[in-house]
């Protein structure tokens, strides 16, 4: 029993002119790669790549530069930008409120900044401006930055262990946050 196979359908011979074209297109692409193999071993015996009278990628930069450079590359803006909130805190809320409420972290992800305060009260009051702080923060970020602070009241007193405490208990945690 044979088994026929279909067919395929053989590929147009190429004429006279095509085939000049795909030997020039080869002999172009060998003659860059050995222009390219000649130049980097002239730049080899002589020290390595140097900078020409034109300013390109190896000139040296100030070091802000090279600073906003690596953070772009690197997609740190964001991040970037939520430090130096944090290091402009006392700016942005005002003296009074710096002294009782400090940022502790960011979420990226979530865009949440946390903040602890160092009383039920100030966490309160950190709470009701909560809204006009995101506001004002993202007009100095950039929109959408931060959508939610989350804030923390204080840490309870460390728990202390002995005969007198009962099991399982957290003491004055309930008047804590």
């Amino acid at each position: 029993m044979s088994e026929e196979q279909p067919e395929r359908p053989k590929a147009p011979e190429l004429s006279g002119v095509d085939l000049a074209r795909q030997a020039l297109v080869a002999a172009k692409e060998q003659a860059r790669a050995r222009g390219a193999a000649a130049q980097q071993k002239k730049q080899a015996r002589r020290g390595g790549l140097r900078s020409g009278a034109r300013a390109d990628g190896r000139d040296p930069l100030p070091l802000g530069a090279a600073i906003n450079r690596l953070i772009t590359e690197r997609g740190w803006e964001t991040p970037a930008a939520v430090g130096g909130v944090m290091g402009r805190w006392p700016q942005l809320v005002g003296p009074e409120v710096a002294q009782h409420c400090e940022p502790q972290k960011y979420d990226e992800d979530a865009r949440v900044l946390t903040v602890q305060c160092d009383s039920t009260a100030w966490a309160t009051q950190l709470r009701l401006l909560a809204p006009t702080l995101v506001a004002r923060l993202n007009e100095d970020l950039g929109h959408g930055t931060v959508k939610v602070i989350k804030v923390l009241g204080p840490g309870g007193p460390a728990r202390r262990y002995g005969s007198l405490r009962a099991p399982g208990s957290k003491g004055p945690g309930d008047t804590y946050g």
